[in-house]
This record gives C-alpha cells, structure tokens and sequence, in this order.
C-alpha cells in the first residue's frame, strides 16, 4: 500500500469513526445504536472469513468456531477470573491466534470441500465441548448471570455510549487493519494462490504457509466479532459456536459481494436489517428470510457491491453520453433561436 492510499484509508476510518459517533446524537434511538453494534459485530465476522473466501479461495464452514471462541473466552475470563476487560481482550485474542495456528496447520493442508468440511468437524468439536462442559461454560444455557464489565482508562462499558463507541472503534480499526493487509504484497499473494495455486508453488511461494497465515489472520478477527457480541449480550450462548452461525456469515458474504472489500460489511446490514423485518411480521422467519436470500442469490449471482462496482463505468458512461448529447442539442438549438429572433426583428 502507498502513503497516499495509506492516508487516504486513515481519513476515510476517521471520517467513518466520526460518522459513527455521531449517529446516536443526530438520531437518539437506541434501537439504532443496538443495530449498529450488532453490524458491528457480525459485519467484521463476515469481513474476515472473506479473508479466506475472497483473497485465498478457501472457504470455511466452521469459522464460527472463533466467534464462540471470543464470546466464551472472553466471557469466561471476565465472569470466572475476574480479569478487567483489556486483559481478557488480549488473552483471548492469543488464545484465539493459538488454536486457529493448530487447527489451520492441519486443514490448510487440503483442498476444496475436504477443507471446508474439516473446519465444519472442528467447530462442532467446539460446539459438543461447550454444551458437555456444564460446570464451566453453563451447557445449553449458555454462559448467563452477566458478564462483569469494569470500567477501564476511563471507559464504563456498563453505559450503551461507552459500550456503543468501544464496539465502533473495534470495527473500524479492525477493518483498516484488514484492507492494509489486503492491499500489501501478502495480499496479493494470496490472490495469486487463489487463482493459481501451482504456478505461486512454483514461483517458490510456500502455499500452504501464507494459507495458514490468512487462517490465522481470519480466526483472529474472528474472535475480535465474538468479543464484541459477548460485551453487548454480556453473556455466551452455545449457538455462538454452532454450525448455522458460520451459514450466516457466508450469506452476508453472497450478499454484499467477495471482491469489493466493504462487501460483507454491507451484506450483514442487509441480512440483519431483513432477519429484523421479517421476525417483526411473521413467525416463520427462517422460510421467509430464506425464500428471500434465494430469490437474491438467484435473481442477482452476485453480490450488491459486485454488481455495482461492476456496472458502475458503464453507467458513468452512460450519463456522460447523456449530458454531452444534451450539451450538443442546447447549442445546436441556440443557432436557430439566434436566426429566429434576428428574422423576427
């Protein structure tokens, strides 16, 4: 990346920072802020199994094995140990690093659907240790009784603003920490083995080390979402972990698009906004909200900012044509007009 993409992506997180912060005031609902940290979570979930799905080509149907992982380590940590919050933060964030470096050392390792179903055994591994381990993590119940949130450099997560603007700044770091990495040379690589995975091997690229580093990667901002949905629900829940969780983040992926990098950000808006809607109206929700993602998935192919990054130059093309055919009828009519008003006098 460039200094001046650099600068320009530290303006444009500022801006979105800004933006954020300012939203509550301008628009004081608290349904709103409750919105905004739910996208807030799952928007960055989405956004880093795009790592593996997008940029490296290898898609995970376990990834929500590190949503779980944030949720209850962080959760554990702070309710059974009574660690501050900064302190649970990291040490999930290293635990979180540890097993996607296990884990991924093994499934990196193989191609395609082999792959995708042996993340898929890995997070049902997590989910049966979550549910079998009463004592500790509450078993179907979930982790509840509150997670204590001490209050820390000044910042009392037990108010909605405090925890509003946490969970923001978490998502827009996050993100431009993510799109730095996506635009280095490393993510340029791993779009090479995306496409060509035998020629990068033969360029002397060891594929299967930059795949476990993305897994890294992935897992970790993986387990930054889980932290985030952990402190707003202040407890875990075993669907966290479970199966369907990692489903939703692929649909935010077909949603939003997989080449556009703010498109699974935008695809968990949509998915959320529409799961609100239609749990609003009906009780069938899961027929209703997936009839609706398969006429999107269908009717589009693509994901929205696919298809608009896609079609864009053509339609900026077709406005120029516009307004210059409309330039060039203006002064080919001022002509006449002129002639006109000279014969008139």
């Amino acid at each position: 990346m460039t200094k001046p993409t650099l600068y320009r992506d530290v303006l444009v997180a500022i801006a979105a920072l800004v933006i954020l912060a300012a939203l509550p005031i301008v628009f004081p609902n608290k349904a709103l802020s409750d919105f905004i940290i739910r996208v807030a979570a799952f928007g960055l979930f989405a956004t880093s199994l795009n790592l593996l799905v997008g940029y490296a080509g290898l898609v995970s149907f376990g990834h929500g094995m590190f949503f779980g992982l944030g949720a209850y380590g962080s959760g554990l940590m702070m309710q059974k140990l009574g660690t501050s919050v900064p302190v649970a933060f990291i040490a999930t964030l290293l635990l979180g690093a540890v097993v996607a470096a296990a884990i991924g050392g093994i499934c990196v390792r193989l191609k395609e659907i082999y792959f995708s179903f042996l993340t898929l055994a890995f997070q049902m591994l997590l989910h049966s240790m979550i549910i079998a381990w009463t004592p500790v993590t509450g078993g179907d119940q979930g982790l509840t009784g509150g997670i204590p949130r001490p209050p820390f450099l000044g910042i009392h997560l037990d108010e909605i603003r405090h925890l509003y603007l946490f969970c923001c700044t978490l998502l827009v770091v996050s993100l431009f920490i993510i799109r730095h990495l996506v635009q280095s040379p490393y993510g340029y690589t791993l779009r090479m083995i995306r496409d060509n995975p035998v020629r990068a091997q033969f360029l002397g690229i060891k594929v299967w080390r930059m795949r476990l580093m993305a897994f890294v990667i992935s897992g970790i901002f993986g387990t930054v979402s889980g932290i985030i949905m952990s402190l707003f629900v202040s407890a875990a829940y075993p669907d966290f972990a479970y199966w369907t969780i990692s489903g939703e983040a692929v649909f935010m992926i077909m949603l939003g698009g997989t080449t556009v990098f703010l498109g699974p950000l935008v695809g968990a808006v949509m998915l959320l906004f529409l799961n609100d809607i239609v749990t609003r109206h009906t009780e069938h929700y899961g027929l209703v909200l997936g009839t609706i993602i398969l006429i999107v998935a269908l009717g589009l192919r693509k994901g929205v900012l696919d298809i608009v990054v896609e079609k864009w130059p053509y339609w900026r093309r077709q406005t120029t044509q516009t307004s210059d055919a409309h330039t060039s009828a203006t002064s080919a009519a001022t002509p006449v007009a002129s002639h006109a008003s000279q014969v008139s006098r």
